[in-house]
């Protein structure tokens, strides 16, 4: 969320940022603003209805002692009227409160100035590619065939289960997964993040905090009888650890890694590039979350993007790196560096992480701050990423190593898996 103050003093600039998004946000900036203004007139108005009605109750009690009760009584009439103002006062500021901080969740954050202009996923800016896209056996199949072919993935009984978009892992498909999952967090806790196990619902303060609710795309599964959410990301209930805490100067950086699965609507979502492991409703992830200091928050994300492309080099997966654009840019991210990996028998390329720095927008949510060397309190920055997220790698790693055999299990993975190939 962005911060008022920052509205108000820059809006012009966030105005012109935002059109990197495709946003006209003037309409709701002025919007913004005359509610904030109207805020703080009933803000005053209330503040000195209540003075003036404390000052009638010491002065109706100094009349008391002093025995003149007739002008004491004719006060206490003025003080009930008093009263029903600041009754009435504090419900509209209540009201125009809470129609403020409604607005102020429509906006999404700023663009960093590097996020290139665009509309959808085509105007994405290719800044890094590495690894040899692989030649293929004749006849080679998409992952969907070679889970069927192999027994090692049963898309239909999980729709049996649950329903679409749920799979049943089986025999080594289930080992390599859980071996996809050492691994990730084992080279993450190596890079110096400590593993963390975290609950997978959420209640509805920690869907604000991280910005998936409000939810305007109706993305999350409600649980309404106790009023929680499943996660969409271990990204929410690592970062919301930090909600409403001063955190210490000294103690940045702040890293966790977890492994959680991750529950998705996917509304609208539909097509061929859906099938299989492409898109799920549930999947395994592993995450990695920082909390920084404004000051080093970018070399955070550097850093974030090399460490990602150490695990792809060691899978020996032909990847690339991809800036978004403004149009394709998350609701809550500054800027978004985009892993994908390429799948020779789909021949397209998969997304498989994202890293983001939010810089202040998630941490303005959450009241997360810590204090600078003045001693005054000041939000910290928060980053998160996919390291990495397991469907659409599996589905690369099961396609790209195929042979004729079967398939070729990655070098880096085989004491993980106990086993060196799938046929």
């Amino acid at each position: 969320m962005l911060q008022l103050q920052k509205i108000r003093e820059e809006k012009d600039a966030y105005i012109n940022a935002l059109k990197k998004r495709n946003i006209d946000a003037k309409p709701l900036f002025d919007e913004i603003i005359a509610l904030d203004e109207k805020r703080r007139a009933t803000q005053t108005e209330l503040d000195n209805t209540l003075a003036e009605s404390n000052k009638l109750s010491k002065e109706i009690g100094m009349l008391f002692k002093s025995g003149k009760a007739t002008e004491a009584n004719e006060l206490k009439v003025k003080t009930g009227d008093l009263k029903e103002a600041s009754k009435r006062l504090g419900d509209d500021l209540n009201e125009v409160a809470e129609k403020l901080q409604q607005q102020l969740y429509q906006i999404p954050n700023i663009p960093h100035e590097s996020v290139p202009s665009g509309t959808t996923d085509e105007d994405n800016e290719e800044v890094y590619r590495e690894g040899q896209i692989p030649e293929l056996i004749e006849g080679a199949l998409p992952h969907w065939e070679l889970a069927k072919k192999y027994d090692i993935i049963d898309f239909e009984l999980g729709v049996k289960v649950t329903g679409a978009g749920f799979p049943i892992y089986k025999g080594k498909g289930a080992r390599l997964q859980r071996a996809l999952i050492a691994y990730f967090l084992d080279k993450n806790t190596e890079a110096g993040y400590t593993e963390i196990q975290v609950p997978h619902l959420v209640n509805e303060a920690s869907g604000y905090g991280t910005g998936q609710l409000p939810d305007k795309e109706g993305q999350m599964y409600h649980i309404q009888a106790d009023d929680l959410y499943l996660i969409p990301t271990a990204e929410v209930p690592v970062t919301n650890i930090f909600r409403d805490e001063i955190v210490k100067k000294e103690d940045f950086p702040i890293t966790y890694t977890g492994y959680t699965p991750c529950f998705r609507r996917e509304a609208g979502s539909y097509g061929a590039h859906v099938r299989g492991l492409n898109r799920l409703h549930q999947f395994d992830k592993v995450e990695i979350v920082r909390v920084e200091h404004p000051k080093n928050s970018y070399e955070a994300l550097n850093g974030m993007v090399e460490h990602v492309k150490t695990i792809l080099k060691e899978l020996k997966l032909p990847y690339r790196i991809l800036r978004l654009c403004g149009g394709d840019l998350g609701f809550t991210a500054a800027i978004t560096y985009d892993f994908e990996v390429f799948s020779t028998a789909q021949d397209r390329w998969l997304e498989i992480s994202s890293v983001s720095n939010f810089e202040t927008y998630q941490a303005n949510r959450l009241k997360l701050r810590f204090k600078d060397e003045n001693g005054k309190n000041q939000l910290a920055h928060t980053l998160n990423g996919s390291s990495l997220a397991l469907p659409r790698v599996l589905a690369g790693i099961l396609e790209n190593y195929q042979t004729k055999e079967g398939i070729q299990i990655p070098e880096v993975l085989i004491p993980y898996c106990g086993f060196d190939s799938i046929g």
